[in-house]
């Protein structure tokens, strides 16, 4: 492991405990707390939430969770699950594989594999495969986009020798996230970077080319970041982009330049005025695409 990442893992760990210890649990949810969805213990581990008293299929959001790739788990985003559960929704929060141990493209597979869970336990935990709206933030974002790519673009998904589930994705939540592969595999691969893609992946792997694999069939996308986001600059290009393929998108930059609170990933903690108000703007959106 880079020295990067262990500083990384070190600082994100302290702080997001802190902020946790801070957010009580939302009311009103019930929860399905670690399932094994995989073969590789606590990484193979998923949960499920849905509001309590809830009778048939919902809407169901999956969660991919931020970290670099090399730090986070479905723990970390117990709350915001849970917060937008309350909101009518089933949630699917889960572990994936992390770098170093497991590299480019591990949290992928582990996805598609999640997809297939949802399948085959649909009906136990109220989950609709036909409604799956696919969040996540920082590494999580860019994987999100990525497996949107895979799911809508059959020539894309034969790159990873995946086969996808029969799920349908109405739309995408992205916040504070990165989405041209492109511009990190050409960059100098250091640090994290080097601890997810590795040593011997050449920059142009055509699994890279997520943005070139974007096709009319991509679901509809609200896009976040905020002024203090240090991924702000991915934003506003991914939404471009988008609209112009004729996709339906929308963005938005929360929060002021002087207030430090409202920074990357700044939607996972529930309670930031913020915060809320970026989670039920991106609720509405997901509600116009059910």
């Amino acid at each position: 492991m880079s020295l990067e990442a262990f500083l990384f893992r070190r600082n994100a760990g302290k702080s997001d405990k802190l902020r946790d210890s801070r957010i009580p649990l939302p009311d009103g949810v019930t929860e399905c707390r670690n399932i094994s969805y995989d073969q590789y213990g606590k990484w193979s581990q998923l949960d499920v939430y849905y509001p309590d008293g809830a009778s048939g299929q919902l809407p169901t959001i999956v969660s991919i969770h931020g970290g670099g790739y090399v730090y986070g788990t479905k723990e970390i985003y117990r709350r915001y699950g849970m917060e937008l559960a309350r909101h009518g929704f089933a949630v699917v929060n889960f572990n994936y594989r992390l770098a170093p141990k497991w590299k480019f493209p591990t949290p992928i597979y582990d996805t598609n594999t999640v997809m297939g869970w949802i399948c085959k336990n649909a009906l136990r935990y109220h989950l609709d495969p036909s409604r799956i709206i696919l969040v996540g933030d920082s590494a999580g974002a860019q994987l999100v986009s990525q497996y949107a790519a895979i799911v809508t673009n059959p020539d894309y998904a034969a790159l990873f020798q995946l086969n996808v589930p029969g799920i349908t994705i109405r739309c995408l939540g992205l916040n504070c996230g990165m989405y041209d592969m492109t511009q990190r595999a050409a960059s100098p691969r250091k640090g994290v970077q080097l601890d997810y893609l590795g040593k011997r992946l050449p920059d142009d792997d055509p699994r890279f080319r997520v943005m070139e694999s974007i096709t009319g069939s991509y679901p509809p996308a609200y896009i976040t970041t905020a002024c203090k986001d240090f991924l702000r600059p991915c934003a506003k290009p991914m939404y471009d982009f988008l609209t112009e393929k004729g996709i339906d998108a929308a963005w938005k930059c929360y929060g002021t330049e002087d207030n430090a609170d409202v920074g990357h990933v700044f939607h996972v903690n529930i309670i930031l005025p913020e915060a809320i108000a970026c989670n039920e703007d991106s609720i509405s959106f997901f509600r116009k695409h059910l």
